[in-house]
């Protein structure tokens, strides 16, 4: 029997409390495989802005593709498309995976919808350009002092944004790290077992005793 990750994704924490979508997402996924056939192992929910390139839940998911030697099951491909960094993770993770609404699509597919995302990029980019342009045209000003206090505050909100991933990263990796330290391993062994798993820290590099050891006040201040 075919072995199936489900990966499933909302936008914002309020579509995940309220379980907007993923309801929808979980049965078109049940559906498909009680028709096809196959066994569901396990399933990953990410809460995400598709605009974010950070997506530990995935990074999970494809993990687990990887040593189940399973296929990837999302609902429908747009949970694919409108995100160039999914689309990256999945063409370099080499795995199998399946759209519950669009079946036949394959890794030329995948090509495609990377490229397509890239040309949306460079378009919101010139937009972007044309519009900051024409409002110099017509004397607006977007630097002095009241320029400075928006990058400012530009800057701290990006701040506040990348402690908040932070947090919710250490809150979604917690479990795994406290089953490893309770079956007996150090804090090395834990980061080396997180490793062997290809499971990354936040900022996307490698465990190690101090990263875990983070992670565990982080959760000791919650």
């Amino acid at each position: 029997m075919k072995h199936y990750i489900a990966y499933l994704r909302v936008s914002t924490d309020k579509q995940g409390e309220q379980g907007h979508g993923i309801s929808a997402q979980r049965q078109a996924i049940r559906s498909y495989l009680g028709a096809q056939g196959g066994e569901l192992l396990e399933e990953y929910v990410e809460v995400e802005s598709g605009k974010k390139n950070d997506r530990p839940a995935l990074q999970k998911a494809i993990n687990r593709c990887k040593m189940s030697r399973a296929t990837l099951i999302i609902a429908k491909l747009d949970r694919l498309s409108r995100n160039l960094a999914f689309i990256a993770n999945l063409m370099d993770a080499g795995i199998d995976f399946i759209a519950c609404d669009n079946p036949y699509a394959n890794k030329l597919t995948i090509h495609i919808l990377a490229a397509i995302a890239e040309h949306e990029r460079e378009m919101i980019s010139r937009r972007t350009r044309e519009a900051l342009a024409a409002a110099k045209a017509k004397g607006v000003k977007l630097g002095g002092h009241r320029g400075a206090i928006l990058t400012e505050e530009i800057q701290l909100q990006g701040l506040e944004e990348r402690r908040t991933r932070a947090r919710e990263y250490a809150a979604n990796v917690y479990p795994t790290i406290r089953e490893l330290l309770d079956a007996g391993h150090s804090l090395n062994g834990t980061a080396q077992a997180l490793n062997s798993r290809r499971i990354l820290t936040a900022r996307g590099c490698m465990w190690t005793a101090k990263s875990v050891s983070r992670i565990l006040q982080a959760a000791e201040d919650r």
